[in-house]
Order: C-alpha cells, then structure tokens, then sequence
C-alpha cells in the first residue's frame, strides 16, 4: 500500500479531504476506495454462486489479486529484494487454488479468462514489440548478435554440471541428462516439455503422460530457482551498480530510449491515435505470428521477433509508432505485469506438480544447473565487455518456464526491458535444445 500525492487542500469540506486522502492511498495502482468496492462485488457475484469472466469482471478480480500479493511480497523483510512480490503473485495463489482457499467461483473466473483470452500472448507480445520499436539500432544488433556466445557456453556447462551433480547425487546419468537437466533448458511447458515429452515417448516406448509427470515439477523448479537467483541479481546491481545496464546488455545508448542516431529528438508528447496506431501494429505482427506457425509450424513469438527486428533494421517504423511502442510497454510491464502474474498462478501453475519436485536430490541437481548457467553468463559477459548481470538474467531465462517463466524472472530482475533477448534465450534456445535432445536420445537411450 503506498501514498499517493495528496490532492485534498484545506478549502475542501472535511468529508471531501478524507475521501480524496482514502483515493491517495494505492494498493499497487488501485485506489483504497475502488479496491474495497472490487472486493464487495467479488464477494456478492460469489455468495450468488457465479463470477462472470468477461473482460471487466476479470480485470477487477485480476487487479485485486495481483496486487494484493504484490504488496504482500515487497513488505516479506529479508526476501523483499530477491523477487518475493513477483513469486507470491503466482506461486502464493497456486497454492490458495490447490487448497480451496479461492473460491471456486473465482477460480473458474480466473481459468476461463486466462484460457479464453489467451492474453499472456498479448502481453509477451506488446512487451517484445514495445521494446524493439524504440531500441537504438546500433544496440540492437550488436545486443542480438553477442546474447547467442553466453547462451551457448551457459547450455554447455550448465550441461556439464547438473549431469554431473545429478550422477553425485545418486541419479544415472540418463536420467540427471534427459529429464532433470534437459527439460529445464527446454523453453517451458508448452513449447518445452509438451514436444519433449512426445519425443521421449516416440524414441523410449513409454507412455507420454508418465513421461511429461516426469518433466513438468523441474521445469516448474527450475524456473523456480531462476527467479530467485534473478531477485538476487538484482540487489547485486544495486550493490555494485558498475556491473548492470539495467535492462542493458552493453554500454551505449538507453534501449528504451528514442534512438538519437535513428531519427532527431523531439519531445514526447502524448497522441491517442499513435497509441492506437501502435497498439494495432502489435496485434498485427502478433497474428502474423500466428499465422507462420499454423501454415509453417515455426513458433510464432520467433516469427513475430523477426519480423519487428527486421522493420526496425530497415527503418521501416516511423518515429511516432516507436513512441507509441514505448508507451504501450511502459503501461503493460507496470500495470499489467502482477495481476498476469496472479492468473497464471491461479489458472496455470498447478501446485501439487510444483511441490512434487521438491526432494533434496532433484533440489541440488535443479540449483547446480541454473546456477551454472547463470554464472557462466556471468563470467562470458564481463569477457566480451558487456553487463554481467543483465547478461546473466537473459541466461536465467533459458531455464524458464517459458513465457511464464521470462515474465516471472524478468520482473524479479526489474529488468523487463530484456523480453526481446529473453524470448531469444527461450524459444530459439529452447528449440535447438529440444532438438538436440532428442537425436541423442535415439543414439543413446
């Protein structure tokens, strides 16, 4: 809960300066006085047996719970720092769904707008758009071109040493290899564990469902562990600010900043149809998206990457967009990130899977690998003269759960200026690890 500027002056009635004191005081961006009406008419719609889940029901209940947790975690003393308000806005109410804690009507609300909607894409979606519209050239493609070198040393050790700890826990290699080590640089759940899972099933003759029961409490663990180490990357910027751009891959000009090299400064100024101009634009590129993995099978968030990349490279977005681009990504990462973040928790993150992985041989062999691959990414970068932390939070994202996992780590991290090389560290990571995987399994299993 946080206090607004204070708008009451002492000309007003009484009852009016205690009211507009009440609307200064926020929970997240919600004022007092609306967060306690949401809560009313949450509280009727269930005792009446039925939340609707159309678009403004869903984003009062979506408000009410993500930022309830988000206050919750800032305010945890001793893990505040390490990302606890982005764990406790998804994981906290997993567990409250699992239990009944939630309602069931609100629940049912909460999955059937998730689902439905499917506005997680969306979200990725303006994030990945919004950030590249306005990135500096320059930044871009030097950013793009060196992200693959510390990616690729940190699957190789990251490899190398949960094999290896998985083995000193008692686990085969086979096993510490394809199914602890292997799902957690996967890509997620969707595009990691679902296609590996099919593939493992195909090669080794077992059922898929035993198999995907397998993958999903570490991939779930391992992205887990990604955000925390990420919040704890994060107080070392703070610590040491010489070693994070925050949000930055290398030194050089603000990301989300107007390129001054691309076009001339001018003064940001608000323009509703820009805005509206890029909103669509998003859309567009998103369904175009789509579009490539229904005809051509190639995942759309990689084709929907490549496209705007490409516009950006040939100057072909003019300048207002690019602002409205920005705007659109400023507004979502800070108002949209922690009720996402609630539904997933609700809708997406089932609980007894989640806590399933945790025994301590699995638990030290999750660790060792995203630690690895973490301080690989560390070490890479300060080689290659770029910010070790930002380029060790992309890293932790090759061990995330896919979209869900970048949104969760980036927001531990602060950092969700870095969608666009996190996507790069899951998708494209996740699929080349996916792929390789599996011509192993075939030679070996």
């Amino acid at each position: 809960m946080r206090q607004a500027e204070q708008a009451a002056t002492p000309t007003q009635p009484g009852w009016l300066r205690a009211w507009l004191k009440l609307m200064d005081v926020q929970i997240g961006v919600v004022p007092l006085p609306v967060f306690a009406a949401l809560l009313l008419v949450i509280g009727v719609m269930t005792a009446k047996g039925k939340v609707p889940s159309d678009l403004s029901m869903s984003i009062g209940v979506l408000a009410v719970g993500g930022f309830v947790f988000m206050e919750l975690g800032k305010r945890v003393r001793l893990i505040s720092v390490t990302g606890a308000a982005a764990i406790m806005a998804f994981v906290v109410p997993s567990a409250l769904t699992f239990y009944g804690v939630i309602p069931p009507q609100v629940v049912e609300s909460v999955q059937t707008f998730t689902k439905v909607s499917n506005f997680l894409y969306l979200y990725i979606a303006i994030i990945i758009v919004g950030s590249i519209m306005s990135m500096p050239r320059e930044v871009l493609v030097a950013g793009f071109l060196k992200i693959f070198v510390p990616l690729a040393a940190g699957s190789v050790v990251a490899g190398v040493v949960g094999t290896g700890v998985g083995m000193a826990m008692g686990f085969d290699w086979i096993h510490s290899l394809f199914f602890i080590v292997i799902p957690i640089m996967a890509g997620g759940l969707g595009e990691g564990a679902i296609p590996l899972s099919l593939g493992y099933s195909m090669l080794m003759d077992q059922p898929q469902e035993v198999l995907f029961a397998q993958i999903i409490p570490v991939v779930m663990l391992g992205s887990f562990t990604a955000v925390i180490l990420s919040g704890l990357l994060n107080m070392l910027g703070k610590r040491y600010p010489h070693l994070t751009g925050e949000g930055q891959l290398q030194p050089g000009a603000d990301p989300l900043q107007a390129s001054q090299t691309d076009a001339a400064p001018a003064p940001s100024v608000f323009e509703p149809l820009a805005l509206g101009s890029g909103l669509v634009t998003v859309v567009g590129l998103y369904l175009l998206g789509t579009l490539s993995q229904k005809l051509f099978d190639f995942p759309a968030p990689i084709a929907m990457l490549i496209l705007v990349v490409a516009m950006k490279l040939l100057r072909m977005i003019p300048l207002k967009i690019e602002r409205a681009g920005k705007d659109l990504y400023a507004f979502t990462s800070k108002v949209v990130t922690y009720p996402l973040l609630f539904a997933m928790g609700v809708a997406l993150t089932p609980w007894d899977k989640f806590v399933s992985a945790f025994n301590l041989p699995t638990l030290v062999t999750v660790f060792a690998t995203v630690f690895s691959m973490i301080a690989t990414g560390f070490a890479v970068a300060r080689r290659l003269r770029m910010y070790p932390i930002d380029v060790a939070v992309v890293n932790a994202c090759h061990s995330g759960q896919g979209g869900t996992g970048d949104i969760a780590i980036l927001t531990a991290a602060n950092r969700m200026a870095l969608m666009p090389f996190a996507q790069i560290s899951t998708r494209i990571g996740g699929a080349i690890t996916v792929t390789l995987a599996l011509i192993a399994v075939r030679y070996v299993v």
